[in-house]
């Protein structure tokens, strides 16, 4: 198991209530997956799901980037406003 830091913005910081969230998941999980796991426990959020963008250590990363140990993975959302 590895330990990570969610941080949330726009829609997905609405829909869980919080900024950020401390996450224990299994070995071998990558951003798309860990996403798809909230999207099926916060059903409002899969409208967003393709489109939202993914960080890891404040690096931009594609979807299918392994997560590791004491990694703070960023979803990020389209967002609107000026």
């Amino acid at each position: 198991m590895i330990s990570i830091t969610l941080k949330l913005f726009a829609a997905y910081q609405d829909a869980l209530g919080r900024p950020d969230l401390e996450m224990t998941l299994p070995e071998e999980i990558t951003v798309r997956e860990l996403c798809d796991r909230i999207c099926t426990q916060y059903p409002d959020l899969k409208q967003w799901q393709e489109l939202t963008r993914f960080g890891i250590n404040l690096q931009f990363v594609e979807a299918d980037t392994p997560i590791h140990d004491g990694d703070e993975v960023v979803f990020i959302p389209p967002v609107s406003g000026g």
